[in-house]
């Protein structure tokens, strides 16, 4: 007789696998749309491959002055994202029911917690004074993001009356016109935005000392360290866009068959990417003294999700 958890464990790790792979590849199409809107030809879709490709054959270059913080900092931050990528609701209809004892809505967030505090700690451990600034504004913008994104999907968890990612999922289709569903989409998007370090939060494009956040954090960075930390940026932003996509955009799909729902959940991804790049396309880069103002009404909006239940 199978074992239910060996047979959820294994799913997880071939969902981490699976979206490690796609990663890439939605990172070079968001790349591609935004470069058609602004009628740019732009980069192919698979250049993130061929980029990691090469930052993958080179040697690191390391300072004599960093500890062993920066050494360890891009691992950890992957395995955080990876750990992400198996924790989050993808195909549930695969997913057997294991409650919340492995999935759960806290541990998913504290793995983005884990690989942010490592990553701005080795920004500080290189003594750079451009990385020190990137941490610095890094985690300004995380004691904001970060309630807004436990508001929006606590609004969620209410429903379920539990944290279990597998359930948050399986109740958001019955939920579609909710007013405080509306709102915690909303707060969820201005999160999306901040923590993929795009545009009016941050430009994932740019190397201006005046603009950089993310890219300042990693400026240190170079050879395979360098692509292990843009692989795990681009898998982390493909988790945010199925968490988006899964809790945010509902839809009747009972009785479906599993291809249709595979098809109605790629159509979901692709939406959101759409409405990403167009974000990026109609808006500009925000001051950093505007960045408080800019997700404080993510957290509005989430806390208005919990109050509208």
């Amino acid at each position: 007789m199978v074992n239910v958890l060996d047979v959820s464990f294994l799913y997880m790790v071939g969902q981490a696998i699976l979206l490690a792979v796609l990663a890439p590849f939605i990172a070079g199409l968001i790349k591609k749309i935004k470069a058609r809107l602004q009628n740019r030809r732009g980069p192919g879709i698979f250049q993130v491959y061929y980029d990691l490709h090469k930052l993958f054959l080179k040697d690191s270059v390391v300072s004599p002055t960093v500890s062993w913080i920066f050494s360890v900092a891009p691992f950890i931050y992957f395995a955080a994202a990876l750990g992400a990528a198996a924790l989050v609701p993808g195909l549930t209809s695969l997913m057997p029911e294991i409650g919340s004892r492995f999935v759960d809505l806290f541990m998913l967030l504290y793995l983005f917690v884990l690989g942010r505090f490592f990553l701005a700690l080795a920004s500080l451990d290189a003594g750079s004074s451009f990385g020190g600034m990137g941490g610095a504004r890094e985690m300004f913008i995380a004691v904001l993001v970060e309630p807004a994104i436990l508001l929006a999907l606590l609004t969620v968890a209410f429903r379920t009356h539990s944290s279990g990612l597998t359930a948050m999922a399986g109740v958001g289709a019955d939920e579609s016109s909710a007013l405080a569903l509306i709102f915690a989409a909303a707060a969820f998007f201005i999160v999306l935005i901040a923590e993929s370090s795009r545009i009016p939060v941050d430009n994932p494009d740019t190397h201006l000392e005046l603009t950089m956040v993310h890219e300042g954090m990693v400026l240190e960075y170079s050879g395979r360290w360098l692509g292990m930390i843009v692989w795990a940026t681009a898998i982390k932003e493909l988790v945010l866009i199925i968490l988006f996509s899964t809790f945010f955009l509902p839809w009747p799909i009972v009785g479906w068959s599993f291809s249709a729902k595979v098809v109605m959940l790629v159509g979901k991804i692709l939406l959101c990417i759409a409405a990403i790049t167009l974000v990026e396309t109609v808006t500009n880069k925000m001051r950093l003294f505007k960045v408080p103002g800019f997700l404080a009404v993510a957290a509005l909006l989430g806390l208005l999700a919990i109050v509208a239940q």
